[in-house]
């Protein structure tokens, strides 16, 4: 398929917004010298498209009525969010050097009495995707045209009330629900596929009623088509994206890590993973 200019420079500036969320996650990981380093690097793509592409929102007035809602179930990626929120203009970027510490507004796990732009307190799994449910039914009556997009993991699907919600939302139609799973077969207790067996996920959803996509999360191309693709569909039903990703992506000392679920960076570590990310970032703009 080819591409417009306009879509190219698109692509090359979302990129660019891929490299500084991951950038300013790892600085935000120094910070504390730890963190969910590894999810951070991993997700930062999609969180590019989301925040620079897809969502709707107005960054001086984080609770406009009419934005579309980012749900972070997946709570202890706060670290992630910062730096897309920092992206986003809602938070400055002058603050991630609070993060993790008393009276910042950027604790380790996202709670929305804190954060301006985070919607839900999250990192009790399996919650976001129900109170996703809870807010597509509310902005339905209301007849609110806004979507709510839930971010979750892959260790969540061991929850019953992922499934409980994914009934819910198919049987309520509910067309402004779009579901994004990070697929990086990673959680506290080893393997997400040898805790608890997901496969075939593609297939689960669709039996459920969804509008299933599973692409690479890495991909910057196929994750914006994917956004795309999910919020122009006619038909009345709720969309999942389920997006394959490599933990630690762009910091290949930290992709090889055998734990890498919660990382301990030793110091002189995050300036050289700093390093790598922007000599990265340089060639890519000269290729």
């Amino acid at each position: 398929m080819t591409t417009t200019t306009a879509e190219r420079a698109e692509l090359a500036e979302l990129r660019q917004v891929a490299y500084r969320i991951r950038r300013n996650a790892l600085r935000m990981g120094e910070v504390q010298g730890q963190g969910y380093i590894g999810q951070a690097l991993g997700w930062a793509d999609v969180l590019a498209v989301a925040y620079g592409h897809a969502l709707n929102l107005r960054p001086d007035e984080p609770e406009w009525e009419g934005r579309d809602r980012f749900l972070l179930s997946h709570g202890h990626y706060a670290i992630a969010s910062y730096a897309a929120l920092i992206e986003a203009g809602i938070i400055p970027e002058s603050e991630l050097e609070t993060y993790g510490s008393d009276d910042s507004r950027l604790p380790m796990s996202g709670m929305a009495t804190y954060t301006p732009g985070m919607e839900i307190s999250g990192g009790s799994l399996g919650q976001g995707l129900a109170i996703g449910v809870g807010m597509a039914l509310g902005l339905k009556h209301k007849k609110n045209p806004a979507f709510i997009y839930n971010s979750m993991s892959d260790g969540e699907l061991d929850e019953g009330a992922v499934w409980e919600a994914a009934m819910g939302a198919a049987h309520h139609r509910l067309d402004n629900l779009i579901c994004l799973i990070d697929i990086n077969n990673q959680q506290a207790d080893g393997p997400s596929s040898k805790v608890m067996g997901f496969e075939p996920l593609a297939d689960k959803w669709a039996a459920f009623g969804w509008h299933v996509q599973r692409v690479d999360g890495n991909d910057l191309a196929a994750v914006l088509e994917a956004f795309d693709a999910a919020r122009n569909l006619t038909e009345a039903k709720p969309r999942v994206i389920l997006f394959d990703t490599l933990m630690g992506k762009g910091v290949p000392f930290l992709e090889t890590r055998d734990k890498n679920h919660f990382i301990r960076v030793d110091p002189p570590e995050w300036q050289q993973a700093l390093q790598i990310l922007d000599q990265s970032q340089a060639e890519g703009a000269q290729a």
